[in-house]
């Protein structure tokens, strides 16, 4: 082998050992962004897939998804009638805490679809509510595990589950959505004024001077 082949062949393998060193270091990069945003969900996703590559590109691929979606945040009335709910259903727990339970999912799924998420199975749901609400979506998720078989679990188990769904339900209602325009009126209000007849412009006089 010439030294003219041999030069060629060291700056190949010099390419290859970069572009391997390239790929690794964004690879971390990307692994350590998806432990930040996912928390704790990216560890459960890991094992639950099995490989962190299939779990990682699962992580990515609900991220787009939600990033398609009309998310927003409740009016504050929204908020009044589901927090009135709320509190009706915390009551309802003395008296049956199972019904309490199932009445505290379904109205978790009833924000959650006010707020735009789509309705579909509950692995979905809680897919979806990863992506903004990460440290929350694990109460979701333990409070539906409690739910499921709400009829067998013990009174502090149901206790534990409505706990858990009050966390999630403090956090999808903590936003409210802004109803006045730039100006700091309603919209309503800046419609009726646009609406409104325009007051005919004074006539005014003009002072004469003298010899005019």
């Amino acid at each position: 082998m010439s030294g003219q082949e041999i030069t060629l062949a060291v700056v190949i393998a010099a390419a290859v050992v970069i572009l391997l060193l390239v790929w690794l270091f964004m690879r971390q990069r990307r692994t350590q962004a998806l432990r930040d945003a996912f928390g704790e969900e990216y560890d459960r996703t890991v094992e639950a897939r099995g490989k962190r590559s299939a779990a990682e590109d699962d992580l990515i691929e609900r991220r787009e998804r939600v990033a398609k979606l009309q998310i927003r945040p409740l009016t504050a009335s929204e908020r009044d009638g589901y927090a009135n709910d709320w509190n009706e259903t915390k009551a309802l727990f003395v008296d049956s805490p199972v019904e309490a339970v199932s009445r505290a999912d379904r109205l978790l799924t009833d924000v959650m679809n006010a707020r735009g998420y789509p309705m579909g199975d509950f692995e979905n749901r809680h897919a979806d509510l990863t992506v903004d609400h990460g440290e929350v979506a694990k109460h979701y998720f333990a409070g539906h595990e409690i739910a499921a078989r709400s009829s067998d679990a013990t009174t502090e188990e149901l206790r534990r589950a409505i706990n858990h769904y009050e966390a999630l339900f403090a956090d999808m209602t903590s936003e409210i959505a802004d109803e006045t325009g730039a100006s700091g009126e309603s919209e309503i209000d800046e419609a009726d004024r646009r609406e409104a007849p325009t007051k005919p412009a004074a006539f005014s006089t003009t002072t004469r001077r003298p010899g005019d």
